[in-house]
């Protein structure tokens, strides 16, 4: 009690120089404050954005390795390398069920494609003797022309629609139950050149037919359009994606049990749980059964291009903290070290009646702790006020990027209102993991400057004030009474 009286006489009757070091810890702390809303606004916007990518692993095919031993002037090794690409095992539906069992694999979902000719519709094309159709890729037969009319693309969900979600393809016109029916049954969405070229509307049933004269049925319940350009020959007036007929893997499953002869690829992609576990997940496919000259990818480097703008921002804010808190404690110090001065004949009167060092040394550092504590709350009070309008104009130009990524994904899917889910249990459409963050603005101060925020503040400043209060400790063990008197005298 002694103590904590005594600093409040010295603070009350020093008030010209405790109110300068009020001041300077109040500037710290403001600043501090600001700097630690930043650097928390940061860290939102890098979980944000980092929790818009699920982490996805891919199959794709090792051209580079296989190519990469092969001399292909000459004509042996030409033939030798189809022979090789040909002879390579494709996987199927039940290889991907099986490749999901992984333990690190926490879902997935593919792409199936087939080719069909038209017994009902006309592929668009502007000269049939020039034009062929599309269909799948196998590894060795990208070259290969076909003669089939259609590529059907089968989703087994949403998040498979990858030219949707990337903007590629967008939804023109849509049936009103469309995303209910949309992943079972025989239903499809057709380019719009190719809706123009047959005229036909939402609801119109169009007729396919393989290789063995059988007939598969579809209705219409949607009609996109390629945003793309490039069209799919020199002299096409039609889009690559004209004769691209867009419905649900399990009816493509089903045509292909009917008719085994009909060629398939499958295109999955895995939901993971760590990037780092994609090399283990590779080993434990091929030892399933995937062909060697298979390898995967994940999407790790899309995932994280846009974070380093952001993360600029947070090292920065890092630095800064640390220079304000730097020069602040070295300003603090070289104050109190005049202070200690300036009292220094006080020292030796205390010393002189009987104040030991240690209650002498501890009435200073309670001064110094009592004006650094107000003065540390006001700092806070005025940062965390501030904070908010600087978090949000940090965040601004993000906030309505995200609003207009998101707006413009409901777009290419028809502009549903709401949430959607198919009879599969669709995910909502908000894409919260298909690359578009969910940023808000801040609606509260508490948002910004967290209690934790405010209990880290007020333990760097203490440990500040503390640490600068050394030079009053070093000094008044230093000092003996009788001298600092003399000295006076």
């Amino acid at each position: 009690m002694f103590i904590f009286k005594n600093a409040l006489i010295s603070i009350t009757r020093n008030k010209g120089r405790n109110i300068l070091i009020g001041a300077i810890i109040l500037v710290i702390a403001c600043a501090s404050t600001i700097t630690l809303a930043i650097n928390n606004t940061a860290s939102d916007l890098i979980n944000s954005y980092q929790s818009a990518y699920d982490k996805e692993l891919t199959i794709s095919f090792d051209r580079k390795n296989m190519m990469k031993d092969m001399d292909f002037s000459n004509k042996d090794n030409r033939e030798s390398m189809k022979e090789k690409i040909s002879s390579i095992s494709s996987y199927t539906i039940s290889d991907v069920e099986n490749f999901a069992k992984s333990s690190h694999i926490k879902s997935y979902y593919y792409t199936y494609n087939i080719s069909l000719n038209g017994k009902s519709i006309e592929k668009a094309e502007s000269d049939s003797n020039n034009e062929k159709g599309d269909r799948p890729n196998f590894p060795g037969k990208e070259n290969e022309e076909s003669s089939y009319d259609f590529t059907l693309n089968g989703y087994s969900s949403v998040d498979a629609m990858s030219e949707f979600i990337e903007g590629k393809y967008e939804m023109k016109e849509i049936a009103d139950n469309a995303w209910d029916i949309a992943f079972d049954g025989n239903y499809v969405f057709i380019n719009e050149e190719l809706a123009s070229y047959n005229n036909l509307k939402l609801h119109d049933k169009i007729t396919l037919v393989d290789d063995n004269e059988r007939t598969y049925e579809f209705e219409i319940i949607g009609i996109y359009k390629e945003n793309e350009e490039e069209s799919s020959g020199p002299m096409s007036m039609f889009s690559n994606s004209a004769n691209t007929l867009i419905t649900n893997s399990n009816s493509l499953v089903n045509i292909t049990k009917e008719n085994t002869n009909i060629k398939s690829s499958i295109k999955p992609t895995f939901i993971i749980d760590d990037y780092k576990n994609a090399d283990k997940i590779e080993k434990e496919f091929h030892k399933k059964g995937l062909d060697e000259n298979y390898t995967v990818e994940t999407n790790e480097e899309q995932a994280t291009a846009g974070l380093t703008s952001i993360k600029n921002v947070k090292s920065f804010a890092n630095t800064f903290l640390i220079i304000t808190l730097v020069i602040g404690g070295i300003v603090l110090f070289v104050i109190n070290m005049i202070n200690i001065r300036e009292r220094k004949y006080e020292i030796g009167v205390l010393r002189t009646i009987g104040i030991s060092k240690i209650k002498l040394t501890m009435q200073f550092v309670a001064e110094l702790l009592i004006v650094g504590f107000v003065a540390l709350m006001l700092g806070a009070g005025v940062g965390a006020t501030m904070s908010k309008g600087v978090s949000n104009s940090l965040l601004s130009s993000e906030i309505k990027s995200s609003e207009k990524e998101q707006e413009e994904l409901k777009n290419n899917f028809g502009g549903p209102s709401g949430n959607f889910d198919s009879k599969q249990g669709e995910p909502s459409m908000n894409f919260k993991n298909k690359g578009t963050p969910n940023v808000q603005a801040y609606d509260s101060i508490n948002a910004v400057v967290s209690p934790i925020v405010l209990v880290e503040l007020l333990g760097v400043g203490l440990t500040l004030i503390v640490v600068s209060s050394l030079s009053s400790m070093i000094s008044i063990q230093r000092f003996t009474p009788l001298t600092i008197l003399k000295e006076r005298s």
